[in-house]
């Protein structure tokens, strides 16, 4: 059997982390058996979708990676074949036709209140006799068996029994003649030809009420695999409160998509105790047996320590134009050629420990800077005059120096020997010279990346300037 999943989201608003993992499970394990991974937007409630919500989901898809297969699907454009379906039900005796007012169902939900009796509404018009039909509005409701049982077989949670007299006849098409979500979602999944159904536990009971739809037209049910929610490090539902939910803002804070996608991966599923891994490594063990019962608690620590693993780990080019993705999206100032130039040239000093591009940067700010260099108020302390006099007797070592690692690490050690000190001395003066700054990278990395003329004219300046 070809692997067939989907991501079907609702285009109410960003796409929400957990929205993001269910998609992430779709696609790993789609991709990682030679499947289709598609994608359907569920936009039949039409007061609350948006063309902007559609972006912001394609967006952050796309952000994260996770490519779809052929074209985006839209829900609400299926409705005639989703009426279709009711019809068919309706002719095949396996739905009805319910006559009852919302003002009689609420009747009959309050008196079996006050009797103690189940509130699910028993139509009366289940086995009416067409011809004592009204004409009235009438919306088509399915024929749920009133005894035995619903069996899910969950690939997560196991298997699932529900009695089928707690489940009630839902209505498949309103008295306007529209379709429900619910016989929406199963026409879909069954024409797409999707054979694994990955989506959050909250759709657990959805699944029973859905399979008296695939039943009543003889079509195969889906693999279920309902993974359990996120929650916050409080262990209550992930919300506002515990920080960002859209992906957007994840992409806005620096954070790269690997790592996200490796992140997401772990939350609520697990491959032995591996913690980091790649694409490759994920495609390839993902599986459904992987995943746990329990709620995935989000961590940013854990987050950003698998972030800053993921960057050190990547390729310079991908990651500049990561970076490059990051600025646009948070309205900064695009780098220039040269700056580029210089960040490929610094991305080795850079990367290391750095856990999001806002940090990246940071320690970039000796390669996007101007000359002269402006230092911030911890480097200008540095460069008190004693400072200032030790930088104006270093220069000519520097000068004299051919500019390898090896000999910029000689030259100043032979200077501090002399001046009867140590290097650490030099390296404030030298860190606010250079990038104005008193936390960078090693100065012999800067040094290096910024060559020999710059380097040596960022020295003299600060040397030479009152800034102390």
């Amino acid at each position: 059997m070809s692997v067939v999943t989907r991501f079907a989201p609702s285009p109410t608003g960003f796409l929400h982390i957990g929205g993001a993992r269910t998609a992430l499970f779709n696609w790993l394990y789609a991709r990682g058996r030679g499947g289709k991974f598609l994608l359907r937007i569920e936009d039949t409630d039409r007061a609350r979708s948006t063309p902007e919500a559609t972006a912001a989901i394609l967006q952050g898809l796309e952000w994260l990676g996770l490519d779809h297969d052929g074209d985006v699907v839209s829900q609400f454009e299926g409705a005639a074949r989703h009426a279709e379906v009711a019809q068919e039900l309706l002719a095949k005796g396996a739905a009805y036709k319910c006559f009852s007012t919302q003002e009689e169902i609420s009747a009959f939900r309050e008196k079996a209140k006050e009797e103690g009796r189940s509130t699910l509404f028993q139509s009366p018009w289940r086995d009416a006799d067409p011809a004592t039909h009204p004409d009235a509005p009438y919306v088509i409701r399915l024929k749920t068996p009133q005894e035995g049982e619903t069996v899910i077989e969950d690939q997560v949670q196991g298997r699932v029994v529900i009695r089928n007299d707690q489940l009630d006849d839902m209505i498949l098409l309103r008295s306007d003649g529209t379709p429900v979500y619910m016989l929406a979602v199963v026409v879909d999944d069954h024409d797409m030809g999707v054979t694994h159904v990955i989506r959050g536990d909250d759709h657990l009971n959805n699944a029973a009420r859905q399979m008296g739809i695939y039943s009543a037209m003889g079509w195969d049910v889906p693999v279920w695999a309902h993974i359990p929610l996120i929650h916050g490090p409080d262990g209550k539902k992930l919300s506002k409160r515990h920080g960002a939910l859209g992906v957007d803002e994840y992409q806005k804070m620096g954070y790269p998509a690997a790592g996200m996608r490796n992140y997401l991966a772990r939350l609520g599923w697990s491959h032995g105790d591996d913690e980091f891994f790649t694409d490759a490594q994920a495609t390839e063990w993902f599986d459904l047996g992987g995943i746990g019962k329990s709620p995935a608690r989000f961590d940013f620590k854990k987050l950003e320590n698998l972030c800053g693993q993921h960057i050190a780990a990547s390729d310079d080019a991908a990651l500049l134009q990561e970076i490059d993705a990051y600025l646009s999206v948070t309205g900064e100032t695009p780098l220039t050629e040269g700056q580029r130039d210089g960040m490929a040239r610094g991305m080795y000093c850079l990367k290391e420990r750095a856990k999001t591009f806002p940090e990246l940067i940071e320690k970039a700010h000796f390669i996007l800077t101007d000359t002269p260099v402006e230092p911030d108020e911890k480097a200008r302390k540095a460069l008190d005059p004693v400072s200032r006099g030790i930088l104006v007797a270093l220069t000519p070592h520097l000068q004299n120096a051919s500019w390898s690692r090896e000999e910029l690490e000689a030259a100043t050690a032979a200077f501090a020997e002399d001046q009867g000190t140590k290097f650490g001395k030099l390296a404030g003066p030298l860190r606010a010279a250079l990038a104005g700054r008193a936390v960078t990278p090693s100065v012999f990395d800067m040094m290096l990346v910024l060559g020999k003329d710059e380097s040596l004219r960022r020295i003299e300046h600060a040397a030479t300037s009152e800034t102390g």
